[in-house]
């Protein structure tokens, strides 16, 4: 996941950008099974042939970056993320001597720097995080060979809407409202058509645009708690580190009483996923 980190009171709350958000990299590796599973079904879509050149967009902690390179026995795959701990966490664990077709950076989507050095642009639940897509598509066209292909999964139009409505319900309550003066909506969640859109400007011809449904099951009060710590940081930054536990916990309570767990234990929240296939031409 890409990464930001606002100061809860900046005067620049306004514009955050993408990394401004404080990552905790292992807290977040721990809260995030789900992401990496619909990263291994992304993953098949590829199609590899085992000697393609890939960029990972968004990598993370890079247990998705290294799945994919234990497919390409003759290519090689680079991971970027503009969280230095993201990136710090990714080369301790995967980047070795003995895999050397792995390697990270730490590099914002927004300002992609290779040129015609990849076959494939890959990211999985990152590019939501980014506002506005022109740069990072620019960037990506640029990284990308003529007739290289993109396949990205981000959250799409709706996702998570009940997550979204239990904190816009949150933010207008004492006492919570004052550290949310001036917020505006965070994350990218486009249609199809308005995705369509940016690919033609950026140059890409668009193969496939599509909006998934997909359920998320985390394990219990606990588990829903750290998805929303780790993940729902345009918001949690805004509250003062020492109400942020009590922040938490009110949204929790709020969105349990209508979406209580079930007989197992699990509580679904609902996601919509945007999944977008184009060529470079």
């Amino acid at each position: 996941m890409c990464t930001f980190t606002p100061h809860p009171f900046s005067e620049e709350r306004e514009s955050m950008s993408p990394g401004a958000y404080q990552w905790n990299a292992s807290e977040y590796s721990a809260h995030s099974s789900v992401q990496f599973q619909w990263a291994e079904e992304l993953i098949e879509k590829l199609g590899l042939l085992g000697d393609e050149s890939i960029l990972d967009i968004g990598c993370g902690d890079g247990k998705v970056t290294a799945k994919i390179a234990a497919q390409l026995p003759h290519g090689f795959v680079v991971g970027i993320d503009n969280s230095v701990d993201m990136i710090g966490l990714a080369k301790r664990t995967f980047s070795k001597p003995s895999v050397p077709n792995l390697s990270f950076e730490v590099m914002d989507a927004r300002d992609i720097q290779y040129v015609s050095g990849f076959d494939i642009a890959f990211s999985n639940a990152v590019l939501h995080w980014v506002v506005d897509h022109r740069p990072v598509l620019d960037g990506v066209y640029r990284s990308l060979r003529t007739g290289g292909r993109i396949l990205f999964q981000m959250g799409g139009k709706g996702n998570a809407q009940e997550v979204v409505e239990a904190f816009d319900l949150l933010m207008g309550m004492d006492p919570w409202r004052r550290y949310f003066d001036g917020f505006s909506f965070p994350y990218g969640f486009f249609s199809p058509q308005e995705y369509e859109r940016f690919l033609k400007v950026a140059g890409f011809l668009p193969r496939r645009l599509e909006l998934i449904p997909k359920n998320m099951m985390q394990k219990g009060r606990d588990g829903f708690a750290g998805w929303i710590r780790t993940t729902w940081l345009p918001y949690i930054q805004r509250v003062p580190t020492h109400l942020r536990d009590a922040f938490i916990d009110q949204l929790v309570d709020s969105y349990l009483r209508t979406h209580p767990p079930d007989v197992e234990g699990m509580v679904l929240v609902r996601m919509i996923r945007l999944e977008i296939e184009a060529i470079r031409q």
